[in-house]
């Protein structure tokens, strides 16, 4: 078990996913393929390494997997267009300073045409709704700098329809509170400026409460732990300046425990198979405890804090450690 980050580990083990054509597991998560680009590409530059995979190549690829006729991005080529890879490819092209490569009127109305007239947004034309796609329609818009053409109030209803007693946030209206449904609804809710439908208190207790005795973090009571939590328990707590509540070294040892001291990458606990999804969030978990070396994180809007600073679109200087 390692005690530090093995950068240069984990940006040969980035660098490397894309040469895996010929495994079964390449083919079974294709329709996360321009997700885990976004999260790949994320975690260079939160480790300093921005230029590790060939930009040209990157951005071919998203290109690659514009669906024309629904006007927004599926998650491989022919797949069909969904808000999520969508995103993944916004964050993509910013990140590479190449959003002049995008369509911008035609994906902001793929975006809007998702609305559901709850206020909640579907991830595609199935009709699938989810608070995640909720905030991915706001992470996108602002982005774009189109977040005027929302309409914001009814947005805002919806997620407040999904908040609980505990102060946590749930998928729909009635589901129960969970981590990742947290971040979603408080990170939406802070692009929007409408952080006043939080409750603070309670809802920073129930997410400190998700730490362990070992240090790591579970996204509900009674389930186990998993390093994808360090981002989404750490980036609502982050937003509400609590990070404090949350005890930093040990959730710092958990994370580099789950480290391939060998090959790379880190997995959801140790022992277990590393991921590029379980890298990408340790490595933003790290970086919002205020890990040394490492570029800080925007918790809003999970990008380098830089881009989103040169874009203006910084909500607060968050906490990023324990101790400042």
């Amino acid at each position: 078990m390692s005690t530090e980050l093995l950068t240069a580990l984990h940006v040969s083990y980035i660098q490397n996913l894309g040469n895996s054509t010929d495994d079964l597991m390449y083919h079974l998560t294709a329709h996360l393929r321009l997700n885990a680009i976004y999260w790949g590409l994320t975690a260079l530059c939160i480790m300093g390494h921005p230029d590790a995979l060939d930009k040209e190549d990157v951005i071919r690829f998203v290109e690659s997997c514009w669906d024309e006729k629904a006007g927004g991005f599926g998650a491989h080529p022919a797949h069909d267009a969904h808000i999520h890879p969508t995103l993944s490819a916004i964050q993509i092209l910013i990140t590479y300073d190449a959003l002049d490569r995008l369509d911008v009127p035609r994906v902001v109305k793929f975006i809007l045409s998702l609305q559901q007239p709850s206020g909640v947004f579907a991830g595609d034309s199935f009709g699938e709704i989810d608070t995640r796609f909720s905030y991915i329609a706001v992470n996108a818009l602002s982005l774009l700098g189109c977040l005027d053409q929302l309409d914001k109030d009814k947005t805002v209803e919806y997620i407040k329809q999904c908040r609980n007693f505990d102060g946590g946030f749930g998928s729909t209206i009635g589901a129960e509170s969970h981590a990742g449904q947290v971040t979603v609804c408080v990170a939406a809710l802070a692009i929007l400026d409408r952080l006043d439908e939080v409750d603070t208190e309670t809802l920073a207790w129930w997410l400190a409460e998700r730490q362990l005795p070992n240090g790591g973090l579970n996204g509900r009571p009674e389930k186990l732990e998993d390093v994808c939590y360090s981002y989404w328990v750490l980036s609502a707590l982050s937003i509400l300046d609590k990070v404090a509540w949350i005890d930093s070294e040990k959730l710092t040892s958990f994370i580099l425990s789950a480290q391939d001291t060998e090959k790379g990458g880190i997995a959801d606990r140790p022992g277990d198979m590393v991921d590029v999804f379980h890298t990408q969030f340790g490595i933003a978990g790290l970086s919002i405890l205020g890990y040394p070396g490492l570029v800080e994180l925007d918790p809003v809007y999970c990008m380098p804090a830089p881009i989103i600073e040169a874009k203006g679109l910084r909500k607060g200087r968050f906490r990023t450690t324990c101790n400042d």
